[in-house]
């Protein structure tokens, strides 16, 4: 059996009570967004910038607007690939009760995924936000004044320090986030990863609740990930072309299931 079928019956059989997906940087690859950690990645061009270094030092500050850049524009111009398109689809048709996810990019929400059922672990390039008041600001606005010269733009309102509203490394989690994403895996039948080697805490731990409450495993990622021996189904295929592969799939065995009822 095909690794799409077998992901078509697990979708299927999980039904309307629920799968939740577990996203990573793996399925943003597939659009053109590079990765942060693999040979290549954006961490192999910059080194991580501390939080506390970003709050305090003033010279960090201007280095990460620099580095923004380069790396934002591309995020700009990314578009779903065929892995998002099909997690829309099924989150349209109720099979998908939420996504969670590592990424930045919102290209879930371009999909059409609703914005409310999508759960930013690590948070959202796409907007900037005052750490002194906490207004939040469309970042194309901001990226405009820096690339004027800005190099350390401050808030508008305030005059307070800006940053925009991605995790850095050393800053805590939004634990409202987490609480939502521990949720969708408590109570969902099924967890699917895609993209994610699962390295990344506390977010890894997640696929494990869905497993401790029960639930079904699924995989799709390139390389192996720690949780593969507890996971009903694990593939090496590219997650764009195993998923729109999976689509049709799960038609037919919900049209199949509709008529034995």
């Amino acid at each position: 059996m095909s690794d799409a079928q077998r992901l078509s019956d697990l979708l299927v059989a999980a039904g309307q009570l629920g799968t939740v997906v577990f996203t990573g940087a793996g399925v943003s690859t597939e659009s053109g967004i590079p990765d942060f950690r693999s040979p290549g990645g954006i961490w192999s061009r910059y080194a991580p910038i501390d939080y506390s270094d970003y709050l305090g030092d003033p010279a960090m500050r201007r280095e990460s607007w620099q580095r923004g850049l380069h790396t934002y524009p591309p995020l700009v111009a990314a578009k779903p690939n065929p892995a998002h398109v099909a997690i829309a689809d099924w989150w349209r048709g109720g099979l998908i009760t939420g996504v969670v996810t590592q990424n930045i990019d919102g290209l879930h929400q371009k999909a059409g995924v609703d914005a409310d059922a999508v759960v930013e672990l690590h948070g959202n390039a796409h907007w900037i936000g005052c750490l002194g008041c906490n207004a939040r600001f469309d970042r194309h606005g901001i990226h405009t004044r820096v690339e004027a010269g800005d190099l350390d733009p401050a808030c508008p309102h305030c005059g307070g320090m800006l940053k925009a509203t991605t995790i850095s490394f050393g800053q805590p989690l939004p634990t409202q986030a987490v609480s939502r994403a521990q949720r969708l895996h408590a109570t969902a039948r099924l967890c699917l990863v895609i993209g994610s080697s699962l390295v990344v805490y506390p977010a890894a731990n997640l696929p494990e609740v869905t497993l401790d409450a029960g639930g079904k495993l699924a995989i799709v990622n390139y390389t192996p990930t720690h949780l593969d021996p507890l996971a009903t189904l694990v593939s090496r295929e590219a997650a764009g072309a195993l998923l729109a592969a999976t689509q049709p799939l799960v038609s037919q065995g919900l049209s199949s299931q509709s008529a034995q009822v």
